[in-house]
């Protein structure tokens, strides 16, 4: 035998083991057997609807952890004491809670033990708003760093202030009211982090200056404060000129998933969008536009994405989607890979546009509709364009205008987890809708009222969302 396998190429013998192996594998030989004295959990899990996943986690001993979605076995386990912990599960809106939620099991050499988890439907999700912040003036936006657990509000004179501990810092963060005015619509309107903030303390403002033009700039936190910005630290990204009106300035700006900065405009003011900026790609009015900020200097304060749509020809590099009419707030649900634009409409319709968040050069259809009905005209072409997930009219039900909020993905509410909230300015209610294979469903009236004009909603860092209201205070959205 030893001189047959002399006389084998290397080939044949990796041949001959790997057929020896799976002879050995098909007979048992390949089965480790259960560990001497080991024993077995059986886990119960009773109460749920077909296709709701549990979720129901065992842990012991040797840092054992097991994940379980449904009924299930565990063998070969080590002696010991078994925890076994369950989380409340989704179906559709209501919370199914598991009966206990955790418990105790002492498993013996040898033997084997039990465990049983019923889920029974939870009471319903209300909402309620809770006061952080009073006292502000105009609060505009709110947002944090990455990771940071203060709060930054905007105050639309031109100042920033810090919510930390629960307490509202006296000094702000910045002030640039010399900078802006708040005439019309104008005044400051929005920050963004930039997504590695932690280490070049980069954030992100828009403005509109004292001429009435819009304003985008990079500026810094101070080296000796993390409370307080530089000052001297601004470094001019771009000027958008918006001439002869003083409302429709858009506002939001916003890093992607794909770390570029986006920047929503508004089409520049008076009724109808006379001078038909939305549709001009030539403008920079009535945009989404998407920059590369990452390497901002004087000489080059931003780069063109490469799939920006007209990067190369035909029309404004910096554009990544056009006709929008006033996209005060429009959010990116991440792991959806979807971006939500509520534009704001003119006379009868307010809407919220839902697209792939890579898909470029979208055309949302301003100032040939509104909504979904064609403006100023009995009919019109819809051919390109693209159509509202939802729209709502002016009426005593329904509102003025649209404040667009965020898709939920915090922790405190699971069972509001994949909805998009909004609000409106005038009615200051509370809805929510969700969105999946092109269509948005269930739409949600969370009985929210009497809580002034409704400006903008934030998110924190841990992704807990915030209504921030004319009346100078700012509320967390929270479980009632």
């Amino acid at each position: 035998m030893r001189h047959l396998l002399r006389r084998l190429s290397p080939t044949w013998l990796v041949l001959l083991l790997a057929c020896c192996l799976g002879l050995l594998a098909a007979c048992g030989g390949g089965d480790a057997p259960p560990a001497p004295g080991s024993g077995s959990l059986n886990v119960t899990i009773r109460g749920l609807p077909a296709g709701v996943a549990a979720a129901v986690t065992v842990t012991g001993p040797a840092s054992y952890s097991k994940l379980l979605t449904a009924s299930g076995t565990l063998d070969g386990l080590t002696p010991g004491t078994y925890a076994v912990g369950a989380a409340s599960v989704l179906q559709g809106t209501a919370s199914l809670v598991p009966v206990p939620a955790t418990q105790q099991v002492q498993l013996g050499a040898g033997a084997t033990a039990s465990a049983t988890v019923t889920y029974a439907a939870g009471a319903p999700l209300a909402l309620r708003l809770q006061e952080v912040a009073s006292g502000l003036d105009t609060p505009i936006f709110l947002t944090a760093p990455p990771g940071d657990s203060r709060l930054f509000i905007l105050e639309r004179p031109g100042r920033i202030r810090v919510v930390q501990g629960g307490n509202l810092l006296a000094t702000p963060f910045l002030d640039i009211s010399a900078l802006t005015t708040t005439s019309g619509e104008r005044g400051l309107l929005s920050l963004a982090f930039h997504p590695r903030y932690a280490s070049n303390g980069y954030f992100f403002l828009y403005y509109t200056n004292r001429d009435g033009d819009i304003a985008i700039e990079r500026r810094q936190v101070s080296a000796g404060n993390a409370n307080v910005a530089d000052p001297l630290s601004a470094l001019a990204i771009l000027t958008i000129p918006h001439p002869t009106f003083s409302n429709h300035y858009g506002g939001l700006l916003s890093f992607g998933p794909d770390g570029y900065l986006y920047a929503g405009t508004g089409d520049g003011g008076g009724g109808g969008d006379p001078p038909g900026n939305a549709q001009n790609t030539n403008v920079l009015l009535g945009k989404l536009l998407r920059l590369d900020v990452n390497a901002s200097t004087v000489a080059q304060p931003y780069a063109i994405p490469p799939g920006n749509p007209f990067a190369t020809a035909g029309g404004r590099p910096e554009i990544w989607a056009y006709g929008l009419r006033n996209p005060w707030r429009y959010a990116f649900d991440v792991p959806a890979q979807l971006l939500y634009i509520a534009d704001v409409g003119q006379a009868s319709w307010e809407e919220v546009d839902v697209r792939p968040v890579g898909q470029a050069g979208n055309n949302y259809g301003w100032n040939i509709m509104e909504g979904l009905h064609c403006y100023n005209s009995a009919s019109c072409n819809h051919t390109g364009l693209v159509l509202p997930a939802i729209e709502y009219g002016h009426d005593t039900a329904g509102g003025c205008s649209i404040t667009g909020g965020y898709v939920y993905r915090g922790t405190a509410l699971p069972e509001l987890a994949g909805q998009y909230l909004y609000a409106d300015y005038c009615s200051g209610w509370l809805k929510s809708f969700s969105y999946s294979n092109g269509t948005a469903s269930a739409v949600t009236d969370w009985s929210i009222t009497n809580v002034g004009n409704i400006l903008s909603f934030g998110q924190d860092a841990q992704n807990e969302l915030y209504m921030l209201s004319g009346t100078g205070k700012v509320y967390r959205i929270v479980r009632q």
